[in-house]
């Protein structure tokens, strides 16, 4: 029997399925060729919140560590004036370090909005500090600010004594201070630089962790600052990211061990942020288009990451919830 007598009628079937492929094929190659992203919103930034956000091109600036909110341009949206309160919080107490700005404020801003009182960790960002106390007093709560190196365990002792003595508890624990500095050659990360990302990185969480745990009460929880980098990684940010990794690892570490005490151990992993961290990273011309590669083409707003901190934090919405890592990216990739 030949070859076509074998096959019968399925070379026309055949044909005729090649031809509509063909044909599929010259639409969508007609419709790509008049393709304007712009005008089909696909180079333009996705806009969903309760208000408007900044979009890259930003201005080109660059800033001396730790950052300074005050000089950044435009400021950080942080106070987040269409979330509502609800008690999520209420009459609690939470130490946040990095909590003079960035996400740290943000978060301090809507725990006292929940009903929380709060105690500030810092470096040495007296300013953004002393505005971050403000705007906490501005919700109607109280807040004591405390300056220091979480790398140090003599301050994270100091920092959750004085939280206490303050307040008369310490119900949360938000560990959020963090070093970063990028580096273009591998030979280029000298071990003074490695040293500190992981002592603040690292050691800080750690320190503040073991000086807060005793005095969490049952239904007391810690909520943890990890990274996008700590999932996928970063060329120029080997350290960070590693650092950023040991969080996440370290987070549903110690939620395991915390269970019998009845203290929930969570992360947030954000995208790109709109903080002091970057400008006193990254070279200025890598600000101004910051956030711009992400599926969203533009970086967070601290009020927009603020939320999940509630989240985790409040037994409310999340009491059988622990060692969760909550990625906020701004969108996955499809392609």
């Amino acid at each position: 029997m030949g070859d076509i007598e074998s096959r019968g009628g399925f070379d026309a079937v055949a044909e005729r399925a090649a031809r509509e492929e063909r044909e599929i094929q010259r639409r969508i190659d007609s419709e790509e060729r008049s393709f304007n992203p712009d005008k089909d919103g696909e180079g333009r930034a996705m806009q969903a919140g309760a208000r408007r956000y900044p979009e890259p091109p930003f201005p080109e600036q660059h800033q001396s560590k730790p950052g300074r909110e005050a000089a950044l341009d435009p400021p950080p949206m942080y106070d987040a004036p269409f979330y509502r309160g609800s008690d999520k919080l209420k009459d609690k107490v939470a130490l946040i370090t990095g909590g003079d700005s960035g996400i740290g404020r943000a978060v301090a801003v809507l725990f006292a909005r929940e009903g929380a009182d709060v105690a500030v960790a810092y470096l040495d960002e007296h300013e953004d500090a002393e505005a971050t106390r403000r705007a906490v007093e501005k919700e109607g709560r109280r807040c004591i600010t405390l300056a220091g190196d979480v790398a140090d365990p003599a301050f994270a002792k100091a920092a959750v004594a004085r939280t206490v003595k303050e307040f008369g508890r310490l119900d949360v624990l938000v560990n959020n201070a963090a070093f970063q500095e990028h580096v273009t050659d591998f030979e280029s990360l000298t071990e003074e630089h490695f040293d500190r990302t992981l002592k603040t990185n690292l050691y800080g969480y750690f320190h503040m962790a073991k000086a807060a745990v005793p005095h969490l009460p049952e239904g007391g929880a810690i909520v943890m600052t990890g990274s996008v980098t700590g999932i996928s990684g970063n060329k120029d940010l080997l350290d960070y990211s590693m650092t950023k990794g040991g969080i996440h690892a370290f987070t549903r570490s110690l939620a395991a061990h915390l269970i019998k005490k009845g203290v929930r151990v969570n992360a947030v992993a954000p995208g790109p942020v709109w903080t002091p961290l970057n400008p006193a990273d990254k070279p200025a011309p890598k600000v101004a288009e910051f956030g711009a590669s992400t599926e969203m083409k533009r970086p967070a707003q601290p009020e927009e990451i603020a939320p999940a901190y509630v989240f985790l934090a409040s037994p409310q919405c999340s009491s059988y919830i622990t060692g969760e890592i909550l990625p906020i990216l701004g969108g996955y990739a499809g392609g």
